[in-house]
C-alpha cells in the first residue's frame, strides 16, 4: 500500500525514483508504521519517506564534453565516467544488485548495467582496448546467472522476474577472440544454467502447451518467447502501468500487465512490433509472440554449447546442441519468415498466423547466419526499400510515439544491420575491424 500511495502521489514524476530508494529500516516495519499513521491528522507522505528512505547513492551526472574533441576520444573518456565500483557493501534495503567486478552503467537515471545492453558496451570496450573492463562485464553477468540462474532485466531487485534478450553466448565468444578457447570451457556452466533458463519446463509439456518462455508446437518442435513471472504493475514504471491498464477496461489487468512486463525483457520497450492492432499500447501481445530475435539469440546458444562440449571432448553433448541447434534454424525459417514483407517477423501461436509487421528485428538471421541466400537478397531489399533512413534503419515503418518505432532508430540494431549484410554478402563491410565478433566471422 505504501508503495502504490507513493507512486500516485505524484511526488515523484519518475516512478523509478522511489523504486532505487534506500529503506534505512526494514521494509516491514516502515510499512506497519505507515498503516498506523497514514490517517492521522498531522500525516504527511513526503516527510514520511524523506523520514525512512534515502535517495539512491547515484553518482552525478554533470558531464561536460570537450571541445573539439573527435568522437574516438569522447567515447574513450566516457568509459571512465560512466564506470562504476563493485558494490561489494551494497545496502541490505536497496534495491540494487551488488556486482563484484567493476561495471558500467548506461548513465542519467540508469544507474545499473542491463543485459544487452552489456554486450554492446563490450565490443566498444574493446574497440577502445580496454578488455580489463570487457572482462570484467563478463564476470559479472556470469555472477549473475550463478547467484539468480539467470541474468535479470538489470541488476536491482524489481528486475528478477524477467531477463533480456540473452547474449551471454556472444559475450564468451567476444572474450574468446582475445582470451583463446579455454574461455568457452571456464563459462560451459554459466551458458548451461542461462540456457535451462529458458528452456525451462521442456520435459513437463505437451505438444502445443507453454510454459514460462518455452512454447512447444503441435508437432512438438519447442521455440521461446518473453515471459515474466509476475502479472503486476512495473514497480519501475509503477504509474504509468495503472494508466496503461485503465485505457483498456474491458481487458484483464493481469494479461495487460505481464505484456507490458514481458514487453520490457525483450529490450523493444515498447514499439507497434507487439500491438495487435499495430499502433496502440493497450493492445499489446507479447506473450502469445515467438519472436525472431529471440530464437536467432538462442540458437547461437546452442551453437555455442556445441562448440564447448567439442572443446571439452563431449561429443555426445556437442551433437545434442548441434541437432537442437539445427531443429531451431529449420523452424525460424519455417514459421518465421514472411514472404509478404520479404522479411522475417513474428509469429503468432495462438492465432497460428504470423503478425506481418515489419521490424528491424528482421536483420538477426543475417547476423546469425541463418537467413538463406534467397532471403538474405530479399531483406536487403526490403531493408533499402522500406526501412533505410538518412540516419540509418528505423525500427519500423510506423509512426505511434514509441521509442521503438518510427522514426527512432537505435544502435545495435544498425550494428547487427552492418555485420550481417557483410556476412551474408549483400553489402561490402564498411568497418572490416568489427567482423572479427560476427558469429560467422569466429567459425560458429
Amino acid at each position: 500500500m505504501l508503495y502504490h500511495d507513493v507512486e500516485l502521489s505524484g511526488l515523484y514524476p519518475d516512478s523509478k525514483a522511489f523504486a532505487d530508494m534506500v529503506a534505512i529500516r526494514p521494509p516491514q516495519q516502515i510499512a506497519e508504521e505507515y498503516a498506523n499513521r497514514k490517517n492521522t491528522a498531522d500525516f504527511e507522505l513526503k516527510e514520511f519517506i524523506e523520514t525512512h528512505f534515502t535517495p539512491s547513492a547515484r553518482q552525478s551526472n554533470h558531464y561536460v564534453p570537450v571541445a573539439k574533441q573527435g568522437i574516438t576520444a569522447h567515447i574513450d573518456t566516457l568509459w571512465q565516467f560512466l564506470r562504476r565500483d563493485p558494490g561489494v557493501n551494497t545496502h541490505p534495503c536497496s534495491s540494487l544488485l551488488p556486482l563484484f567486478y567493476p561495471y558500467l552503467v548506461a548513465g542519467g537515471r540508469f544507474d545499473e548495467i542491463y543485459y544487452w545492453d552489456s554486450y554492446f558496451i563490450m565490443l566498444g570496450l574493446v574497440r577502445s582496448d580496454r578488455r580489463d573492463l570487457m572482462k570484467d562485464g563478463l564476470r559479472n553477468i556470469a555472477d549473475l546467472i550463478d547467484r539468480y540462474g539467470h541474468v535479470p532485466n538489470g541488476n536491482r531487485s524489481y528486475y528478477l522476474s524477467r531477463s533480456q534478450p540473452p547474449l551471454f553466448a556472444q559475450m564468451v565468444q567476444l572474450a574468446a577472440v582475445y582470451e583463446g578457447d579455454r574461455v568457452y570451457l571456464q563459462y560451459l556452466p554459466a551458458l548451461n544454467r542461462e540456457y535451462a533458463y529458458w528452456m525451462d519446463g521442456q520435459g513437463l509439456i505437451a505438444p502445443g502447451a507453454t510454459w514460462r518462455h518455452l512454447v512447444r508446437l503441435s508437432k512438438g518442435t519447442w521455440l521461446n518467447r518473453h515471459w515474466d513471472d509476475l502479472a503486476t504493475p512495473r514497480d519501475e514504471s509503477y504509474r504509468e502501468d495503472l494508466i496503461t491498464a485503465q485505457e483498456a477496461p474491458r481487458r484483464k489487468q493481469e494479461d495487460m500487465w505481464r505484456n507490458l512486463r514481458a514487453a520490457a525483457e525483450t529490450g523493444w520497450d515498447f514499439s507497434s512490433r507487439w500491438f495487435a492492432d499495430g499502433k496502440t499500447l493497450a493492445t499489446i501481445e507479447v506473450v502469445s509472440l515467438i519472436p525472431v530475435d529471440l530464437n536467432c539469440l538462442l540458437a547461437d546458444h546452442e551453437r555455442t554449447l556445441a562448440r564447448a562440449y567439442r572443446l571439452q571432448g563431449d561429443f555426445k553433448q556437442m551433437a545434442n546442441f548441434e541437432r537442437r541447434a539445427a531443429v531451431r534454424i529449420r523452424a525460424i525459417r519455417r514459421l518465421l519468415w514472411d514472404r509478404q514483407l520479404g522479411a522475417y517477423g513474428d509469429y503468432n501461436f495462438i492465432s497460428k498466423r504470423l503478425t506481418h509487421r515489419l521490424s528491424a528485428a528482421t536483420v538477426y538471421p543475417l547476423y546469425f547466419g541463418i537467413a538463406t541466400k534467397a532471403q538474405a537478397r530479399a531483406i536487403a531489399s526490403t531493408l533499402r526499400a522500406r526501412l533505410l533512413r538518412p540516419g540509418g534503419l528505423a525500427t519500423t515503418t510506423v509512426c505511434t510515439g514509441q521509442q521503438w518505432d518510427e522514426p527512432n532508430g537505435w544502435a545495435p540494431l544498425q550494428y547487427l544491420a552492418v555485420m550481417g549484410l557483410a556476412v551474408s554478402g549483400s553489402r561490402p563491410p564498411r568497418g572490416t575491424h568489427f567482423a572479427l565478433h560476427s558469429p560467422i566471422a569466429v567459425g560458429l
